[in-house]
């Protein structure tokens, strides 16, 4: 297996507008034909993905059984998976969750909703890490991994991610690279030895700048708070 720590800006693997520079080309790159196939040629190791602008942790599969050895993991929620982001307004409670069904929004296919009706089961813990003037800090625990799952849940509860510039609204005078979201925790059973292990990776340097700035009072909010760009791997 591979872990790999995803710059914000890089897509995980070849789609349509982004066929270079992906996390696949990199693996390719660096493994050859030394990953699992269950994917296809175009998601070779891939096992699960997080977005473009979202940062942090992911785990590929150099062979098969490692492959649908994590997949059953991730199908019984068992996998530790711990996100960080960054979210407008602040919070009464100090944890929670959200237990509400995600679907494709019927106005914009593209977009992900909460639907009640036709939705799948999604659920989302959330632990408060900091409240700020106008922001709070928070760790999300998946139970599920829906597409947009955090992205959607925040938003339905009136605490959009910042900078996320689908499913945020709310005006803000930060110039950020998309959402300030970070998957900073995998956990999960190794196939071979059978051992739990649990995988960290640290915030982005942009995230920790703007945590340092919202302590001090968000003074430095017309500042550009991004990552460096992605190196294009073919």
């Amino acid at each position: 297996m591979i872990l790999i720590d995803k710059p914000k800006g890089m897509v995980v693997h070849p789609a349509a507008g982004h066929y270079t520079g992906t996390v696949v080309n990199a693996l390719m790159y660096h493994c050859r034909d030394n990953l699992s196939g269950i994917n296809g040629v175009m998601r070779p190791g891939i096992v699960h993905r997080i977005d473009m602008n979202t940062t942090g942790v992911i785990v590929a599969c150099k062979n098969d059984k490692a492959h649908n050895d994590i997949a059953a993991q991730l199908a019984v929620h068992s996998i530790t998976r711990k996100y960080y982001c960054i979210v407008h307004n602040r919070f009464k409670e100090e944890e929670g969750t959200v237990d509400a069904p995600i679907g494709r929004n019927p106005k914009d296919r593209k977009m992900m909703a909460v639907d009640r009706k036709n939705g799948k089961r999604a659920v989302t813990h959330y632990r408060v890490l900091e409240n700020f003037d106008k922001y709070s800090f928070i760790e999300c625990q998946l139970e599920t991994g829906r597409t947009h799952q955090i992205r959607v849940h925040m938003a339905s509860i009136g605490h959009p991610i910042l900078g996320d510039d689908v499913y945020c609204h709310a005006r803000s005078g930060y110039k950020l690279q998309g959402q300030t979201l970070h998957a900073g925790v995998l956990g999960f059973i190794h196939p071979s030895t059978g051992e739990y292990m649990e995988f960290i990776a640290p915030l982005p340097e942009y995230f920790e700048k703007l945590l340092k700035d919202l302590r001090n009072g968000g003074s430095n909010c017309c500042l550009l708070y991004t990552s460096p760009s992605p190196r294009d791997t073919r």
